[in-house]
């Protein structure tokens, strides 16, 4: 419940845990936000410290680096907890990271993930039974691995004690959406005045699958059709279907990804299997057949071809690339985890 404001007001202790890899726009609003709630306000309504796995210095995307404050580990105390990433990628200390963050997870009062963060909490098994944000990238394969989730494609979720959020701007929407939760809309807008935000959006507000359309040129229908294509990558529908679904003909479908994306819809739509084929491959532990069918190929000759044709390699030379990617890195490859459980879990947790 939301906590009124009083001349006493309890000072939220957060903690920011971040991985790489990460940019400076996916964590400054996070810390803007909060800052700037404090400074409005005139109480400290918000401390919070960033942290890393192992207490260094985060590598940023452009080569800079984000000072922190300590190491996250099993003795830290907050009131809300954030993990913050912007791409799911495993580390040598993993597994100790994830015993840490299921215990930590169960005695604060509000975990959030941000972007792939919600990969992290759900490893550790923080949020089964809850409705959670997930990045379009990886929409289906966590709806597939977490089938306790209730898996959704909006900006942002508000769950109880548990919050996620897309990434990406949506970050701005979220920060001062839980800001207005705790200490009223009123501050909420006036922190996004400080920051020049127009129109905040709701976390009812779906994410917008991304396509090469400059602003105020999307047509709806070309919107309507991207997203079933997105729907339908096990199954998927043939052109003259998308076309009576969003209500045109398929004539004027086909001028519309051809104006829009300069391909046919067809095309387009093996393009877009094809994309989340490979990032089974590389991120799943799924058979190359399982993932063929995953992604709506009903013979294995076929899904091979086409994607020899669209990557330069098979699949087997794909999955074989990334393993030996990863073992280079010094980095295990176990594929993403399976159904809300985290990967060989220690006795404790």
């Amino acid at each position: 419940m939301p906590r009124t404001q009083s001349a006493q007001a309890k000072t939220t202790q957060v903690a920011i845990v971040v991985l790489p890899p990460v940019s400076m726009s996916g964590v400054a609003p996070l810390i803007d936000a909060l800052r700037l709630a404090n400074e409005i306000d005139g109480r400290a309504l918000y401390r919070w410290q960033v942290l890393s796995w192992d207490g260094r210095a985060v590598p940023l995307a452009g080569g800079a680096t984000l000072p922190v404050d300590d190491a996250f580990g099993d003795g830290l105390c907050c009131d809300w907890l954030i993990v913050a990433t912007e791409r799911f990628q495993q580390f040598a200390d993993y597994k100790l990271f994830l015993s840490s963050l299921a215990r930590v997870g169960q005695r604060t009062a509000l975990v959030t993930g941000i972007h792939h963060g919600v990969w992290w909490l759900a490893m550790a098994g923080q949020l089964s039974g809850y409705r959670v944000s997930v990045n379009w990238e990886t929409y289906q394969q966590f709806a597939e691995q977490f089938e306790r989730s209730i898996v959704t494609q909006q900006i942002f979720e508000i769950d109880r004690d548990r919050a996620t959020c897309a990434g990406g701007l949506a970050n701005v929407d979220f920060m001062l959406a839980m800001i207005a939760r705790e200490h009223g809309p009123e501050l909420s807008e006036r922190i996004a005045d400080a920051l020049g935000v127009g129109v905040l959006r709701s976390g009812e507000e779906r994410q917008r699958i991304p396509y090469v359309t400059a602003p105020g040129e999307r047509h709806p229908r070309l919107n309507d059709a991207l997203l079933l294509m997105e729907a339908n990558i096990e199954d998927p529908l043939t052109t003259d279907d998308i076309a009576g679904l969003v209500g045109v003909s398929r004539r004027q479908l086909e001028r519309l990804f051809r104006q829009y994306l300069g391909a046919m819809p067809s095309k387009y739509y093996l393009g877009l299997r094809l994309s989340k084929a490979r990032m089974q491959l590389q991120r799943t532990s799924k058979s190359i057949v399982q993932v063929s069918l995953a992604c709506g190929f009903s013979s294995a000759a076929h899904f091979s071809n086409a994607y020899r044709e669209r990557f330069g390699v098979t699949p087997r030379e794909e999955r074989r690339n990334w393993i030996a990617k990863q073992h280079g890195a010094g980095l295990p490859y176990a594929g993403e985890p399976r159904a809300g459980a985290m990967i060989e879990p220690p006795d404790e947790v």
